[in-house]
């Protein structure tokens, strides 16, 4: 399964980049793989080069040379990485790699011995440097002006807005923090500085992103406040834009986050990585969370906030996973009822812990798994979207075609879950606009309405 949705990769989408090239301007591409935090580093790379007087290439045609951020969570996401700078090669021929996966240069070089130069996670000065090597800069003073918004690849009227770096936890699964290191949370003043120059440019939603939401700020010594990202949130909610939160653990802080959401300061939405449910999978995984404690958790934040919409990724297969853990984890989920979720078969990953467990779970164990689950997980998706038939909702407008109208309600983050499409009198509607529609039809993931 491709772990990077064309949505994600400005080389295959509708990559917002209009400029003209001026005559002799030096010219890049990117290629960005892998998660919403890897665009943002995108964002900045390219931002930083068209203030230094680059053109920005949407295809590798017309590019000098290409960045291809790289993705190196999984080892399926390490192969996809691979063949996205081969192509790059192919198509272009002065690759210059970044990203998780540049923590690993004789990997790549192994395999590409080509490519101009390897850099790791968020070295942007060394990124530069290679570009410059690559291909010099010959800024035009009065003509390479740039915005105050910077370069976004994504639509115009939503950003992802990442407030830190690094993650603290150890999960055995996964070796972020050993690429991405320890985490480094960003001053409030300067994401709050970044959110008010987003929405002054139009943006209508931020998607708040981040390895580890709820522990931002607990890395600083002399806080004023134990737990830092309410008080961010409260702030972000103050802008006027839909503010989503990503990536959240559930410590018991995150309960002093919920009424937010029901005074409608914060979209009524969390996105929080369970994983699993059986307690003995979790302590396998060293996961800093018990599930017998989070459906108390999840049922206090549903007491508070009723309409908050709760979306979880989860891992089947994980080594030494049982018959009976893995039923305990349909139980969770069937008593959850959580509304949006993923999963992921269990793979290894070089350098993670969970490679030498004993009791790997074969292939067609993992495969039938998966499709129970998904079942389960369909059918309670396909049963909450029912129940929003008749209701009346604001949607934000993300793309106006001949035939519909691609919609999201606060109860969907772009590329991961569901659409409302709008299919009658939707034909002067503008991307960014946020109208209010009736549902009147459901599918299993999505909902289709009318303008009320």
């Amino acid at each position: 399964m491709s772990q990077n949705p064309p949505d994600l990769r400005p080389d295959l989408a509708r990559a917002r980049i209009s400029e003209t090239r001026r005559d002799g301007q030096p010219t890049i591409g990117m290629v960005s793989l892998g998660c919403p935090k890897a665009l943002v580093d995108s964002e900045r790379i390219l931002t930083r080069l068209r203030a230094e007087g680059y053109g920005i290439s949407a295809d590798y045609s017309g590019a000098d040379a290409v960045i291809v951020n790289t993705c190196g969570f999984l080892d399926s996401a390490k192969a996809e990485s691979l063949e996205a700078i081969g192509e790059a090669l192919n198509e272009n021929g002065k690759v210059i790699v970044t990203g998780c996966l540049g923590a690993e240069p004789e990997y790549i070089t192994g395999v590409h011995p080509k490519v101009l130069a390897v850099t790791g996670p968020h070295q942007y000065e060394q990124v530069l440097d290679a570009v410059h090597g690559a291909v010099p800069p010959d800024p035009d003073p009065f003509v390479d002006l740039l915005p105050a918004s910077g370069v976004s690849l994504t639509p115009r009227h939503y950003s992802y807005l990442k407030i830190s770096e690094g993650c603290n936890h150890a999960c055995k699964f996964c070796i972020i923090p050993d690429m991405r290191g320890k985490l480094a949370s960003r001053p409030h003043r300067a994401v709050m500085r970044e959110a008010e120059k987003l929405v002054e440019a139009g943006v209508k939603e931020l998607l708040v992103i981040s390895q580890d939401t709820s522990a931002y700020g607990t890395d600083w010594k002399d806080r004023d406040v134990k737990f830092p990202i309410t008080d961010l949130a409260r702030d972000l909610g103050s802008l006027g834009a839909w503010v989503r939160m990503h990536y959240v653990y559930p410590y018991p802080h995150v309960r002093d986050m919920i009424p937010l959401m029901a005074e409608g300061k914060v979209l009524p939405y969390l996105d929080i990585p369970f994983q699993h449910a059986h307690p003995e999978t979790l302590k396998r995984m060293a996961r800093p969370a018990a599930a017998s404690r989070t459906l108390d958790e999840i049922q206090a934040w549903r007491d508070i906030c009723p309409d908050i919409t709760l979306r979880s990724t989860f891992i089947v297969g994980y080594p030494g996973e049982t018959e009976e853990e893995f039923q305990t984890l349909l139980d969770w989920l069937d008593e959850a009822q959580l509304d949006r979720v993923g999963c992921f078969q269990y793979e290894n990953v070089d350098g993670a812990r969970s490679n030498a467990l004993p009791d790997h779970v074969p292939e067609d164990v993992k495969q039938d798994r998966w499709d129970r689950f998904m079942q389960k997980a369909q059918a309670i998706s396909e049963a909450k979207l029912a129940a929003k038939v008749g209701q009346t909702m604001d949607v934000i407008v993300d793309l106006v075609e001949d035939d519909a109208a691609t919609c999201r309600t606060k109860a969907d983050a772009p590329e991961i879950d569901g659409n409302l499409f709008i299919d009658e009198g939707h034909e002067a509607l503008q991307p960014g606009q946020i109208v209010t529609v009736e549902v009147d039809e459901a599918s299993e993931y999505d909902l289709w309405g009318r303008i009320v």
